[in-house]
């Protein structure tokens, strides 16, 4: 399968009709439609009808769409998950999932959906961390479309009654558990959101420490963090140049079969280049993503109002 750059991950309210349909003019990877924390109880209904109109009135271009449903345990969960499987955006992103169960009770839910509709799962509670290696492990059952984890770190501190420091160091253990739950199962993994969003080194920094960490990319809460999420989760173009360069070495004819050769005076593995070979695909998947011009959205899709 192709790789998706998720290097920003954009919330935007479902009852926000104007936040709709600005998100088709940002330069987000992904859009995340919100039925749940970004919108109150009376406002829910409304929401979703609104949401489930902007998914199919389109014009979100190569941005990837995803709904994210209230819990089935709320009053508006089993149908939020019902339209959203009709509706066939890219994932669908559920809230609070603490069991691999809660997996397979939203796979009966997703009825016919579309074979493209993937499940997200946010990782929001102490149950959930302890629970990760069970969580990641349901994306080798087909039927639970598992594809990628979300940080839901508000959540985690009110639960845990942890403090963050600048260095999270309160949450290091949860975001290294669920990196390493995530690779261990072939699926992604994308880091909590920034609130201060109008301190821009604070964001970049734990953007870069999200990277350091193996993080794909950030959720964010405000478009002003898109173009950091951005730059600070893709490889610059000296890392894409490095890449390439041990590609070739190792595609020559002498060095074939090698397990280690010599690039620029050090020492690679036949693991540095298959990191070499990753690096170079997620610079050209993020090359053509930025080159797709968005659609025009279709005429009356997403404009009602919440």
């Amino acid at each position: 399968m192709a790789i998706r750059p998720r290097r920003s991950a954009l919330y935007m309210p479902g009852s926000n009709a104007r936040a709709l349909e600005k998100a088709r003019t940002l330069a987000a990877d992904v859009v995340i439609l919100d039925l749940e924390d970004a919108v109150a109880p009376e406002a829910k209904t409304a929401a979703r009808e609104q949401v489930v109109c902007a998914v199919a009135g389109g014009g979100y271009g190569s941005r990837e769409l995803v709904i994210r449903i209230n819990g089935l345990d709320t009053p508006w969960g089993a149908e939020d998950l019902a339209r959203a499987a009709a509706a066939a955006p890219d994932a669908i992103l559920v809230p609070k999932v603490a069991t691999a169960a809660q997996l397979s009770e939203i796979a009966m839910g997703l009825g016919e959906a579309p074979a493209k509709v993937a499940v997200w799962a946010m990782i929001e509670t102490p149950l959930a961390i302890l629970n990760l290696r069970e969580i990641a492990a349901a994306a080798r059952e087909p039927s639970t479309r598992l594809a990628c984890l979300v940080m839901g770190t508000n959540d985690l501190v009110k639960e845990t009654r942890a403090e963050l420091d600048q260095n999270r160091t309160a949450a290091l253990h949860w975001l290294s558990s669920a990196v390493a739950a995530a690779r261990a199962y072939g699926i992604d993994v994308l880091d909590g959101v920034y609130n201060a969003f109008k301190d821009a080194e604070g964001f970049r920094r734990e953007c870069l420490q999200g990277r350091q960490l193996g993080m794909d990319g950030k959720t964010l809460i405000h478009p002003d963090q898109v173009a950091a999420a951005n730059e600070a989760f893709s490889p610059t173009a000296a890392e894409v140049d490095r890449a390439r360069r041990i590609i070739a070495a190792f595609a020559e004819p002498q060095n074939q079969g090698k397990g280690a050769i010599t690039v620029d005076g050090r020492m690679v593995e036949l693991l540095h280049a298959e990191t070499a070979r990753r690096t170079v695909e997620i610079a050209e998947a993020i090359a053509a993503r930025e080159l797709t011009p968005s659609p025009p959205p279709h005429p009356g899709m997403g404009r009602r109002s919440g």
